[in-house]
């Protein structure tokens, strides 16, 4: 697999524009199983086939339980200048209801260690509206998480997928998910208490310190260039999306054979419009009026005058700079809003 991963890189390094890259990223499952052979492997195919530039942001996702001192120090040597650690809570039973393999004293560990083998940019993920967990459970682990003095913060509510162990759970009534009120009071609860540590909200779901902002999230809401590799990765140049092959035996034929295993799609200016919409809307610099005229000839204002006028009237909303910028409160709608807004309505 990873042979057939330096293989798409070859095959792939002119998908993205001549300029050198800002971000790497290992992700999309557990990179930090990796052995340091392995990670040299795919760091030298990135280097044979792009430039990199000396200030890109190189992260690496990694389970609290695989951080050991010495993978530390060699993730370190690698390249890497940037960890993501699934930690996920810190509390014990959520992490066993969670299937984690971690506890909360390795969670805390792993993080000191990291910052012993000089990590300076660590971020750290957390999920919340976890069935049985109350409010102020919750407010103890954004305590425990704020103790370690993370740079980034990511936290996603629990999403219930159909064919997964709490899908079945919660079809046969072993699992109640937490409704959306729940969700959205421990957001607005998390939203609160980070930025009195100094963090800022820049994404609905991501939170850093000055300076701390992922280069890699932002890129995909900035709607800047990207290539992803392996089975199920998406690409995108500014024209098109790409969709890798989601079987991994038929990924690795494809590659044996020399062909990219991935369908594009065209996108259509409509299309486009709406991923604006729907990427800048989430953060917090907001949706630029005057690149909506300028890129797409379209007049957001024109088109939706009184719903947008409802927004502001309503503190959902403001327009700063001829920006449209959500509220803390119209951020718990962004999808919602816009939909609303869309040119073509999904």
């Amino acid at each position: 697999m990873l042979h057939a991963f330096v293989r798409e890189i070859e095959l792939q390094k002119d998908y993205l524009p001549k300029k050198p890259l800002d971000s790497v990223y290992f992700g999309g499952g557990t990179p930090s199983l990796l052995s340091d052979k392995e990670l040299s492997l795919l760091m030298e195919a990135i280097q044979r086939n792009f430039s990199i530039s000396s200030s890109a942001e190189i992260t690496l996702e990694a389970n609290p339980d695989d951080l050991t001192k010495e993978k530390l120090l060699l993730l370190k040597e690698s390249g890497i200048n940037r960890l993501s650690i699934g930690i996920q809570s810190f509390d014990d039973d959520v992490l066993q209801y969670l299937n984690r393999a971690h506890n909360t004293e390795a969670a805390q560990n792993c993080f000191g260690l990291a910052r012993d083998a000089g990590f300076k940019n660590i971020s750290i993920d957390l999920i919340y509206a976890i069935p049985n967990q109350d409010h102020q459970a919750w407010e103890k682990n954004i305590d425990r998480a704020l103790s370690l003095k993370p740079d980034h913060i990511s936290s996603y509510s629990l999403t219930i997928e159909a064919k997964t162990a709490f899908g079945r759970w919660a079809a046969t009534g072993k699992l109640k998910p937490q409704d959306d009120e729940f969700a959205a009071t421990q957001l607005i609860l998390l939203v609160k208490k980070l930025e009195e540590s100094g963090f800022e909200q820049y994404e609905i779901s991501n939170f850093a310190l000055p300076q701390f902002q992922s280069k890699h999230n932002s890129s995909y809401w900035k709607q800047q260039p990207y290539l992803g590799i392996g089975p199920s990765a998406h690409s995108y140049n500014g024209n098109s999306r790409q969709f890798n092959i989601n079987n991994n035996s038929l990924y690795l034929k494809s590659l044996e054979a020399n062909t990219i295993p991935a369908t594009s799609e065209v996108l259509t200016q409509e299309e486009m419009i709406n991923d604006y919409l729907l990427t800048t809307l989430r953060t917090s610099w907001g949706a630029s009026l005057l690149s909506l005229k300028e890129n797409f000839n379209f007049n957001l204002m024109k088109e939706h005058e009184s719903y947008i006028h409802s927004l502001i009237k309503n503190n959902l909303a403001n327009i700063e700079n001829e920006t449209l910028i959500l509220t803390k409160a119209g951020k718990l709608l962004a999808d919602k809003i816009a939909s609303d807004l869309f040119v073509i309505k999904p």
